[in-house]
């Protein structure tokens, strides 16, 4: 399998796990996934780390969740109410949250668009097999 960045675009195959090659995107050119009703998602995945693009409609409610791996968030456009650890918290544009392991955590979007950026390390592998 070739690594040129056309052929490897942050998705499936070409996910870049076991590739240890640099590589440049533009999430223009990388594939939209619909995981559930008013949300898109886009990945670009390294071998031990993974960046998601999420869009999500006004007022949609991510149910509260933990997970095993490390996750940091930018808020890229709107606003979002966060349930961290039993605690709310609004974050906006320019904002950035660190979920350590095992956080207990949530969010509703406000009303408007809200767009985030997901870090997440290890792989979310439950995103990788949806």
């Amino acid at each position: 399998m070739s690594n040129s960045s056309s052929e490897n675009n942050g998705n499936g195959n070409g996910n870049g796990n076991g590739f240890n090659l640099a590589r440049h995107l533009n999430w223009s050119n990388i594939p939209v996934e619909h995981p559930a009703e008013g949300i898109e998602r886009q990945m670009f995945v390294g071998n031990r780390m993974m960046i998601c693009r999420f869009r999500f409609k006004p007022f949609l409610v991510t149910p509260e969740h933990d997970h095993p791996h490390e996750q940091m968030t930018i808020v890229e456009q709107g606003r979002v109410r966060f349930f961290i650890e039993g605690k709310e918290q609004i974050a906006s544009a320019g904002d950035v949250l660190h979920f350590p392991s095992n956080c207990w955590h949530g969010a509703t979007m406000m009303d408007e668009e809200v767009v985030l950026i997901d870090i997440f390390s290890p792989l979310r592998e439950d995103f990788l097999q949806s």
